[in-house]
């Protein structure tokens, strides 16, 4: 089964499409359709895909990742909504106009992005596979950690906050989003992550 790498194999992925390749099973994500999935879905990019107004997409777009998002992928987006935002509180994503936030920004939102097209049935059947828990591998070179509560898809950040994926499978021409209940945060620039599982 075709495993997604890390972000240090992948340093230039996101302007390129599938970093895939074989790896365990509790440290990679699981293998989507490299584009199959995506091309049976939506006309438009994820970058059109997303709401233009949401708080996700003002934060991509001051950082650029807007224009990475309309590329060829194939990706798969974890789209906090608005309220999860707003919940974030007073950091980096408050102000994503503020120069001196991008790379923090840049840095929270390649967390949100994994490589390849990873469908919600894909997680849930490595979740299933591996005793109770997967580990999805980031375009920021970092991990999630899968879990279910429920029929619900739960995904863990290295502090062990948790985001519920609601409405998934949203197709575009170059990958898929995941709409999730909460920003998730990399371990902080220069410090090990911690383990989330």
């Amino acid at each position: 089964m075709k495993k997604s790498l890390p972000l240090f194999l992948c340093a230039a992925a996101l302007a390129v499409a599938g970093c895939n390749n074989e790896g365990d099973a509790d440290t990679a994500a699981p293998a989507g359709n490299n584009g199959e999935a995506a091309g049976e879905g939506g006309e438009q990019t994820i970058s059109a895909s997303v709401d233009q107004n949401s708080k996700f997409f003002q934060a991509a777009k001051a950082t650029g990742l807007d224009a990475t998002l309309n590329g060829p992928g194939p990706y798969t987006i974890l789209v906090p909504d608005d309220a999860a935002f707003t919940a974030a509180g007073t950091g980096p994503l408050s102000d994503p106009a503020n120069t001196q936030n991008r790379a923090e920004i840049t840095r929270i939102l390649t967390y949100h992005i994994l490589p390849g097209v990873i469908l919600a049935e894909d997680i849930s059947k490595a979740i299933d596979n591996n005793d109770g828990k997967t580990v999805l591998a980031t375009m920021g070179g970092e991990t999630l950690t899968a879990t279910k509560e429920g029929d619900k898809i739960v995904l863990s950040d290295s502090a062990g906050k948790k985001a519920t994926i609601g409405q998934a499978d949203q197709k575009a021409s170059n990958g898929v989003i995941h709409h999730v209940n909460a920003v998730l945060s990399p371990a902080p620039a220069g410090e090990a992550p911690a383990d989330n599982g």
